[in-house]
């Protein structure tokens, strides 16, 4: 098979996309596909043009503003269909599609190759979170262009599903994550290192991720004087300097990876993750794969991995004191908190990157041959809890009032994939 992979992020810059897409290449490897991964450019001279056997072409891109380890790809649909014509893949994979991803759909489309698109980030969400609600109804718009054009989109949780067949995508299916269980596994934990950050014998209670304003890891100070712990951030980002002022008590331990995560989420006694915009989260099934039991915000991608009262508990989005008492709760049972653990190390056997990857190639091999997603007509229920009631977040509740607000700044335009969907996006498709 031959495969082009369009990327919005891709190393030196490790996330959840960029994760995702290195497991995937190394499956691909194996298979002995042919794989082209399309990516904006970076100023790291030291990476590299081939990984896992995928050639890497990099666009020309900028860094974004306030976020500058982020690159966005410069140039327009012309360029990618040039690329993708003379490659001639066999199927195109939008990893988290929105400008690059959106220029790499309509050129799929115009050269008649499916697509299949994977939802992994909740970008309009985040114009509340970066003080520009007035974008939340644009950025809609393009995810719901992009997912419309798309032979399929696949999502990583029920939460996500539901919410795009919402919006009237429908060739929607579900694609989970996996999580390498040998290397995130409860033998790892790591004696030495808990000396290091909490050398009183502290419990630690743990946070893994970007160091971003969409994370809300400021949250986290509701937990700073939780007796007999220490809070512990691993991972880096844009607020780092603000939250080390914002939690003076705190063990920031930088950006970690390989086996030394490993070891650092193995010696967490209890993880923590108050972030609401999660489509899936990828660092909860991580500590659950170390035996850690997790306290996570009850929307999105967690309603599926934490099952309350059995491997962790969700809270409501903004109930920072149910996020304390939560927490409160296990650091002061050991008994509990242990069983909650190997309850959560169980959870996630069997979620092996290969198998889900070999499941994506299902869906690669079925929009070649034309095949359509098949979707239930009533909503999906999450897999952990049952239905709950519908969540405001906190970015909800700080523009609830603006109602909906065009985007000023975007002329419409009108390509063949607005034509096809004109009746659904009346105010035109933005370039």
């Amino acid at each position: 098979m031959r495969i082009a992979i369009v990327a919005e992020s891709f190393l030196p810059l490790m996330n959840g996309v960029t994760h995702s897409i290195l497991r995937v290449l190394e499956h691909l490897q194996e298979r002995g596909d042919e794989v082209l991964v399309i990516a904006p450019s970076t100023s790291d001279t030291d990476v590299l043009d081939v990984v896992h056997g995928a050639f890497v072409h990099r666009l020309p891109s900028v860094p974004l503003a306030g976020y500058t380890n982020v690159r966005v790809a410069l140039g327009g649909v012309y360029r990618v269909k040039r690329i993708l014509a003379d490659y001639a893949p066999d199927v195109v994979h939008l990893a988290s599609p929105f400008v690059l991803g959106w220029r790499a759909a309509q050129a799929a489309h115009q050269l008649g190759i499916p697509t299949v698109a994977i939802y992994q980030t909740e970008v309009p969400s985040y114009a509340a979170r970066y003080g520009v609600p007035f974008l939340e109804n644009w950025a809609w718009n393009r995810v719901e262009n992009i997912h419309l054009l798309a032979s399929r989109t696949l999502v990583p949780s029920t939460f996500a599903l539901n919410q795009l067949r919402g919006r009237g995508i429908l060739r929607v299916d579900m694609w989970r994550r996996g999580v390498d269980t040998a290397r995130f596994a409860p033998e790892k934990r790591d004696d030495g290192w808990r000396a290091t950050v909490a050398p009183g014998g502290e419990r630690i209670i743990g946070y893994v991720g970007r160091l971003a304003i969409e994370k809300q890891v400021e949250d986290l100070a509701v937990l700073a004087d939780v007796p007999g712990t220490r809070l512990v951030i691993v991972g880096d980002g844009p607020q780092r300097a603000a939250l080390e002022e914002a939690l003076p008590n705190a063990v920031f331990a930088g950006f970690l990876g390989g086996e030394e995560l490993a070891r650092a989420v193995a010696t967490f006694d209890l993880f923590v993750h108050p972030g609401e915009f999660e489509t899936f989260c990828q660092t909860i099934q991580e500590a659950m794969a170390s035996g850690v039991p997790v306290v996570a915000t009850g929307r999105g991608g967690p309603l599926d991995l934490v099952e309350n009262s059995r491997t962790g508990w969700l809270y409501e989005p903004g109930d920072l004191a149910g996020l304390r008492r939560h927490v409160m709760d296990l650091m002061g049972d050991d008994a509990k908190r242990r069983a909650f653990g190997a309850a959560a190390h169980a959870s996630v056997q069997g979620r092996t990157w290969p198998a889900l990857s070999a499941e994506l190639v299902r869906h690669y091999k079925a929009v070649i041959a034309g095949t359509t997603a098949n979707p239930p007509v009533e909503p999906v229920e999450t897999t952990a809890n049952p239905p709950v009631e519908p969540v405001e977040t906190t970015a909800d509740r700080a523009c609830r009032d603006q109602g909906p607000t065009p985007n000023p700044l975007v002329e419409p335009v009108e390509t063949e994939a607005a034509r096809a969907i004109r009746a659904r996006t009346p105010e035109g498709v933005p370039l």
